[in-house]
């Protein structure tokens, strides 16, 4: 008789936490506002790009505004300013484009796998320009890109220092070092520690099945 009376109770605890439930999974779609946000974000790096780019020919082609703004741009305090444009202004300025393209990739990816991961699914399979990794992104694969995304980030950052390193004494250069070797060994404890739960989960499965 006990266990008829436990069998009856179940259904109807559970049909009184279901709506609890439902609630709280509804509330992912809190995230979204946040993900417009980042849309924005994106559409103000797009706008600083084109000026960047339009003012770097600008400056190319003799036009004096174009000119000092692109020399603005990469002057370094307590290093000499440049007065004229040449290799080096021209690889800072482009590194700066670069810099600003990778940080749009860090978004888009924020954008597309947090909103796949998180709030909800977008049933792009078959679409032509699916992203490869948008097919098995997860929680684990999105903090391993982003890993490895802020690490190209960092390397931009460092090869810029590393270009005008006259200008920045050994404490600051060797801070930086640091700091980019530290990104470094995280992504790669990332990487690690997802491979070896995604090896865990491979293995439970399979024991699983047997």
């Amino acid at each position: 008789m006990q266990k008829n009376k436990s069998n009856e109770e179940t259904p109807l605890t559970s049909e009184k936490i279901q709506p609890l439930a439902y609630f709280i999974f509804t509330t992912r779609w809190l995230q979204l506002p946040l993900y417009l946000g980042l849309i924005l974000a994106q559409c103000v790096y797009v706008y600083h790009f084109w000026v960047e780019l339009i003012d770097l020919i600008g400056a190319v082609m003799g036009n004096q505004a174009a000119l000092q703004h692109i020399l603005d741009a990469v002057a370094i305090e307590g290093a000499v300013r440049p007065t004229k444009i040449n290799e080096t202004t021209i690889m800072l300025v482009v590194l700066g484009l670069i810099d600003v393209v990778m940080i749009s990739n860090l978004l888009i990816m924020v954008i597309i796998g947090g909103y796949e991961t998180f709030v909800s699914r977008m049933n792009l399979e078959g679409h032509p320009d699916q992203p490869e990794w948008l097919s098995h992104v997860n929680a684990s694969v999105l903090k391993v890109k982003l890993a490895t995304a802020i690490i190209g980030i960092s390397s931009i950052h460092l090869l810029k220092t590393f270009i005008n390193a006259s200008a920045y004494d050994e404490k600051t250069i060797m801070a930086q070092t640091g700091i980019h070797f530290v990104f470094l060994l995280s992504a790669i404890a990332i990487a690690i520690s997802d491979r070896i739960m995604s090896g865990t989960s491979a293995h439970r499965q399979t024991q699983g099945l047997h």
